[in-house]
């Protein structure tokens, strides 16, 4: 990932830091209760629909693709991955609030255009980000603002994310976070686990066997 001060640093640590890339998985759907229906997971209350995902996968899979020479990537890999992914955005979101903090539209602005200028150009930050980070063009602000949020946490507990203390105290603030937020994840996915921040495997379900038509 790429950050403020350093784009290439900066997105290192915070990947790093919480441990969100996860395991291929499949694309499927399922369906259940009102509140899971076409659900790839339930944060806090709120969904992430199938269909988010299947965008954020495809816009992904297309804007790798549409690069000379280089094929467009298989579905499966992409998928748990952004199940995580937009989880993660949501528990940071919350740990933010929690301890009363926020990123900015105008960091984030400013982030990016710092990047920029290192990269030599917004097109060369959208291209390393695409290859090395797996962020497609339209989803670069929610990355910034999800890697901005991480290092701001280290920050107000006086911690240098760059460090194991500023692990342990960004681990901490999204362990609650995500606690609070009783995060469910369509099994066919893996499930949350707070502690650990990232997705794992479950051999649950939420829907019925038989007859459900997703």
């Amino acid at each position: 990932m790429i950050r403020t001060n350093s784009a290439k640093h900066h997105a290192r640590r915070s990947v790093g830091a919480v441990g969100v890339l996860v395991a291929a998985a499949a694309l499927t759907a399922c369906g259940g209760s009102p509140a899971h229906q076409g659900a790839a997971a339930v944060v806090g209350g709120q969904r992430i629909t199938i269909a988010t995902v299947e965008a954020k996968v495809s816009a992904l899979r297309d804007a790798v693709g549409a690069e000379p020479g280089a094929p467009r990537p298989e579905r499966a890999g992409l998928t748990k991955r952004a199940v995580a992914d937009l989880v993660l955005d949501r528990v940071v979101a919350q740990a933010l609030s929690d301890h009363r903090l926020d990123v900015t539209e105008t960091e984030i602005a400013q982030a990016r255009e710092s990047d920029a200028k290192l990269l030599g150009g917004e097109s060369e930050l959208q291209r390393e980000l695409l290859f090395k980070q797996g962020v497609a063009t339209g989803d670069l602000d929610a990355f910034y603002r999800q890697q901005l949020g991480i290092h701001k946490l280290a920050a107000a507990d006086g911690k240098d994310a760059r460090t194991a203390e500023g692990d342990a105290a960004i681990r901490k603030a999204l362990a609650e976070a995500g606690t609070e937020l009783r995060i469910v994840v369509n099994p066919r996915y893996g499930s949350w686990d707070p502690e650990q921040v990232t997705l794992v495997d479950t051999g649950n379900d939420w829907l019925p066997q038989r007859g459900t038509s997703i």
